[in-house]
């Protein structure tokens, strides 16, 4: 089940703005970089200073995000 990004706060898409895809808010940045480089094997701090503009707090509220919405729900337990 695809996450529903429209729920973080820490994100945003916007039509036109790489091509609609999931970007870091308030940057061209898309959310699939960091997920791409930590398959990569890169650590998170490594990961923010390789994109200017993306702090440490948006990537951790995205990772926060991505763990929430994996868990399952009480009902599904």
């Amino acid at each position: 089940m695809p996450l529903d990004w429209s729920q973080c706060a820490a994100v945003e898409s916007v039509p036109g703005k790489v091509s609609g895809a999931w970007v870091f808010r308030g940057t061209r940045i898309p959310v699939s970089a960091v997920f791409e480089n930590l398959e990569d094997g890169l650590r998170l701090d490594e990961i923010v200073q390789m994109f200017e503009g993306l702090s440490r707090e948006q990537v951790q509220a995205v990772l926060d995000f991505t763990v929430q919405s994996l868990e399952p729900s009480p009902q599904a337990r």
